[in-house]
């Protein structure tokens, strides 16, 4: 993003501001480009300061995002060093909208040089990986499984930076092995390529970044030459979450149920287990796209399969990748419908009967946080969100930097009651200082 000069020009300030915004906003680059005659492809380029729009189309994308057009138009000439990367210009960036819509409240933003962690920065590290991979020497493969179950864990206990830190290195020694090896166990290596790649489309996912497209493509394209059915699927589950933030939700369900289909064919356990992941990502995903009666046949059907799985109530047998099949995990899903359906008091009883301690990882406890925050702020108790969101703040620190928390966190600032404790935080939260 900077010029041959070595800062960045106007014209990527102002696509770094639009793309700031917008994933502020949970949009995606098609549903945006839609609200003022582009292309998701023209929207993309005009983010990377490559395509500079008309007056009239930049007047609907101010509009569309809710800001002032004179920061769309002119962001702040900041003059940033040659190496500054792309995630730490978007984080200055993002300080300075959220300036800009707080100044009426008399809340100021965090410098520049806040080192953080944020799922965004580690997420840029993913860029590196799909383009510029790592020299690697090969391993073998019961080493490979070792790191990447390290790997995992990060994930798992919601260590978003670690994770970022490890993945170059992880997947070009996973690439490096794959390419030695012939047979089954260039399979086997295939399977570990493949989930280290779903571990950096979640972490994409995380922070709305775009490049877990091409992370998710790479998770898929590797689980397939494995043959292995599971690993498939689970790259089928990151691909149908980054087709839904790409505006296609119908085409992710499609995705999702066939795959589905496929694995409870199979009739093995953890087969059929991650069937039921792929039916409550796809119920999900219908309720985004406000499909009601499909959102709950198909949380019906998931958790029909979860019912007929052994030891879904204690927990499985066979821990999954990413997210287990549970009577637990049933419930939370069912939280996230009932919310993205416009039903959320319909989601307060599932909400009751989980107990967050049963939920099997960190990553999954803050995730019960962060749907019951969303449930409640779409029940306008403000309170009860603010609850919710130092819960997660508590069981995972970086979890609550994400973007659509910190949104969540900046609406309270907004609240008509005082809120003791929603300013401190934001502060703490990378919103305000």
């Amino acid at each position: 993003m900077q010029s041959k000069g070595g800062t960045v020009s106007h014209q990527q300030q102002m696509g770094a501001t639009i793309r700031a915004a917008r994933c502020a906003r949970r949009m995606t680059q098609a549903q945006l480009g839609h609200s003022c005659g582009y292309s998701a492809s023209a929207i993309s380029r005009i983010e990377n300061g490559v395509l500079r729009p008309g007056d009239q189309p930049l007047r609907l994308i101010a509009r569309t995002l809710n800001l002032p057009l004179d920061v769309v138009r002119s962001p702040r000439p900041d003059t940033l060093a040659a190496d500054v990367t792309a995630a730490q210009e978007d984080a200055m960036l993002r300080r300075q909208l959220l300036a800009a819509g707080m100044a009426a409240a008399g809340v100021s933003v965090l410098p520049s040089t806040s080192a953080a962690a944020t799922p965004h920065d580690a997420s840029a590290r993913i860029v590196g990986a799909l383009y510029e991979p790592e020299a690697s020497a090969p391993t073998s493969l019961q080493e490979l499984g070792r790191s990447l179950a390290t790997a995992r864990t990060h994930f798992t206990a919601a260590r978003y930076r670690a994770l970022g830190e490890s993945l170059p290195s992880l997947l070009g020694t996973a690439q490096a092995t794959r390419d030695e090896l012939s047979g089954r166990p260039r399979e086997d290596a295939h399977a570990h390529v493949s989930r280290a790649w779903v571990l950096a489309t979640e972490l994409a996912l995380k922070s709305h970044s775009d490049v877990a497209w091409p992370a998710a493509d790479r998770a898929l394209a590797a689980a397939q030459a494995s043959g292995h059915p599971v690993v498939h699927g689970e790259a089928a589950r990151v691909l149908a979450i980054t087709m839904r933030r790409a505006g296609r939700p119908s085409a992710a369900v499609d995705l999702l149920r066939r795959t589905a289909d496929s694995l409870e064919r199979d009739g093995d356990q953890v087969s059929r287990a991650v069937a039921a992941t792929l039916l409550m990502t796809a119920a999900y995903t219908a309720a985004c796209d406000r499909r009601r009666s499909d959102a709950v046949d198909l949380m019906t059907d998931a958790a029909d399969t979860v019912r007929r799985l052994p030891g879904a109530e204690a927990g499985p047998r066979t821990p999954l990748f990413t997210v287990d099949a549970t009577s637990t995990q049933v419930d939370l899903y069912w939280i996230g419908v009932h919310t993205a359906l416009g039903t959320p008091d319909e989601a307060i009883a599932h909400a009751a009967r989980i107990s967050p301690g049963r939920l099997p990882t960190v990553e999954r406890q803050a995730r019960f946080g962060t749907d019951c925050a969303r449930m409640w702020h779409h029940l306008g108790d403000h309170r009860r969100t603010f609850a919710a969101l130092r819960f997660t703040e508590r069981v995972a620190p970086e979890e609550v930097r994400r973007p659509a928390l910190q949104a969540l966190t900046a609406d309270l600032l907004y609240a008509p009651v005082s809120i003791p404790g929603a300013r401190e935080l934001a502060a703490r939260t990378g919103v305000t200082s």
